[in-house]
């Protein structure tokens, strides 16, 4: 069983269903069984995948010492997540609300009320992450301190920073530093995804990246071999919502990385996972299990083979 720190963000959700976009004026509206709410956050997203795909998950976060906080703790015991490493230090739990259409389009709207302003204390940290082989770490402020700690023990360091423009874009600029694995979305790429995996090769030698790229699928970068793959999109189930398809992608690589060292079968199976994940409405549902993963590999595999991109 692999042990997989992961440090990152809880909050609670809430998805509002609507026709299409763009969205209207108007006074009320009665949406019956269109608004959810529930428990999510990038980190809470990878922490509740990898346990779901058999892996054992340290995960740490901070929230707060509201009514949210017994919801949350509830929720982590029924997944039989160990909540020791949660700090209900904030005043208020970040929240998000969700707009999405048909199809899958949506808008995020999140508020991390004083969050990037905390720091998450180091001692704490180190007895969560001495028994850790892969250290998942999101990027969001109260990682930051803990880049250089992880480097340190001499761990692997995966963290996915989003919808970045450039390589030395100052938020995301120390994650993507520290990365043995970096994941990133092509959505405010300026250039082609693979010479953006050039640039990051030239400025930071990450052994792995991946891009994740929508209906277009994803894009690897091995930096041992110089070479850069695609693995092309598959539609599994109906789409309900895309939000969550980029941490459901991070999560099944992750875990199958861990156990087989083969970053393009990895990639293959997360684009399956990721596939299956957005036939469900909220960022922290739709994730199947390790049989349930191998079952749809072995059914899809002729569909998904890599395809070798020049740069």
């Amino acid at each position: 069983m692999n042990k997989i720190l992961v440090s990152g963000l809880i909050n609670i959700e809430t998805t509002l269903r609507i026709d299409q976009f763009p969205l209207n004026y108007f006074p009320v509206t009665f949406p019956f069984d269109g608004i959810q709410s529930t428990v999510s956050g990038v980190g809470f997203n990878l922490a509740k995948a990898l346990t779901i795909l058999g892996n054992q998950v340290n995960f740490l976060s901070l929230i707060g010492n509201d009514i949210y906080n017994q919801i949350i703790r509830a929720e982590l015991a029924t997944l039989e997540i160990h909540d020791r490493f949660f700090l209900s230090i904030l005043p208020q739990t970040a929240q998000s609300i969700i707009i999405f259409e048909k199809g899958g389009r949506r808008q995020i709207h999140t508020d991390l009320k004083n969050i990037q302003d905390q720091d998450y204390p180091l001692e704490i940290f180190s007895q969560a992450v001495d028994n850790c082989d892969l250290c998942i770490l999101c990027n969001i402020n109260f990682n930051r301190p803990l880049l250089a700690a992880t480097r340190s023990k001499k761990k692997i360091i995966a963290t996915d920073v989003h919808a970045v423009q450039d390589v030395d874009d100052p938020y995301n600029r120390d994650f993507m530093a520290a990365a043995d694995i970096l994941f990133l979305s092509h959505e405010n790429l300026s250039i082609p995804p693979q010479n953006f995996i050039q640039s990051l090769w030239n400025r930071y030698k990450n052994p792995i990246i991946v891009i994740g790229m929508g209906d277009q699928g994803a894009m690897l970068g091995i930096l041992e071999t110089q070479s850069v793959i695609q693995i092309p999109a598959i539609q599994t189930q109906p789409i309900l919502n895309t939000i969550g398809a980029g941490d459901a992608l991070f999560s099944a690589f992750l875990h199958t990385y861990q156990t087989t060292k083969d970053p393009i079968l990895s990639l293959q199976k997360a684009v399956l996972f990721s596939s299956y994940k957005i036939g469900s409405i909220g960022a922290a549902e739709g994730f199947i299990d390790m049989q349930a993963l191998s079952t749809l590999y072995q059914e899809h595999q002729h569909r998904i083979s890599p395809i070798k991109i020049p740069f």
